[in-house]
């Protein structure tokens, strides 16, 4: 009896986050290429800022270079924070910049822990490149105490759309055909749905997009494998782009998404996960399907007004 088909190279992606995180110190002068990473750790803290809930035990998964480890520590009540990463070169990132907490590599699709072990999960841009999302979910809704809290951020599917239009568009003409280029990854329904079949009660699945500018396409794709973020899927073209097929792509993107000043913008649709661990006195899940929740409600918080500021 086989597993269920590989979607990403688990290998291509430890290796991207190596090649990433041994680039740190950037060289002066150039972009800080993890602006995505800790813009989106910040909206997660923020999220976790409306929580009454006090919370002893943090497992944060996916931690980089730990940008969040010292305000999670910061917090009342808190005990302990495990980082943790796919990647041996950001775990010992990690633990460089914040010697006194551990930092553990570790594959998210086969996590370590005893049942009950944490009672928050803080997990930012890790778990788009886990093959089983699912099973990873159940892991993580197991190793939370009751009433723990899974705070998690992924991209989502709508991301970086101008560059697969123009990659697409650019690959058809040149070569006849299009190979997977971006990452296939889940949306708002996907996750609401996914929550809930892992058993976690009160599951809110909501998007946020964050846009950013370049020059031309080239600076996008740089920051990408500066990021650590370039393409694992496992049906992906192994040879070479023909630099022809590059440099139509770029001049697609320019065509088609520059703004009024002729710069190129890049839209990182980022997808949000809150759910907490089963404990007696919550409401009851709701049906699959059905996750409609107020973000402000699972959080314990006041929603916001998204057309505000």
């Amino acid at each position: 009896m086989t597993g269920p088909a590989r979607i990403f190279d688990r290998r291509a992606v430890r290796l991207h986050r190596d090649r990433a995180a041994r680039r740190w110190p950037e060289p002066a002068g150039s972009r800080n290429p993890e602006f995505l990473h800790e813009e989106v750790a910040g909206r997660l803290l923020e999220r976790l800022g409306e929580v009454r809930e006090p919370f002893a035990d943090c497992l944060y998964l996916g931690c980089r270079r730990g940008y969040a480890t010292r305000r999670l520590a910061a917090r009342s009540g808190m005990q302990r924070v495990v980082q943790a990463d796919l990647s041996p070169a950001m775990a010992a990132a990690a633990r460089a910049a914040n010697r006194f907490f551990p930092a553990l590599c570790l594959d998210e699709e086969c996590l370590p822990f005893a049942d009950g072990s944490f009672d928050l999960v803080f997990a930012p841009l890790s778990l788009h490149w886990v093959d089983d999302l699912p099973g990873t979910l159940i892991q993580l809704n197991r190793l939370l105490r009751p009433g723990g809290l899974l705070l998690a951020a992924l991209i989502g599917g709508g991301a970086l759309g101008e560059l697969r239009e123009a990659l697409a568009e650019a690959e058809l003409a040149g070569e006849g055909g299009v190979s997977p280029r971006i990452s296939p990854f889940a949306d708002v329904r996907d996750g609401g749905d996914l929550l809930q079949r892992a058993g976690f009660a009160l599951p809110v699945a909501d998007r946020e997009r964050i846009g950013a500018t370049y020059e031309h396409a080239f600076g996008l794709m740089i920051d990408l494998r500066h990021m650590g973020e370039t393409n694992a899927v496992c049906a992906r073209r192994k040879t070479f782009t023909r630099r022809a097929t590059l440099v139509e792509a770029a001049e697609v993107y320019l065509r088609r998404f520059a703004d009024r000043g002729g710069r190129l913008r890049a839209t990182f649709d980022i997808l949000f996960l809150t759910g907490w661990a089963p404990a007696p006195g919550q409401p009851k899940p709701l049906r699959p399907g059905s996750a409609t929740a107020r973000l402000a409600d699972a959080l314990g918080g006041k929603e916001a007004d998204p057309e505000a500021g």
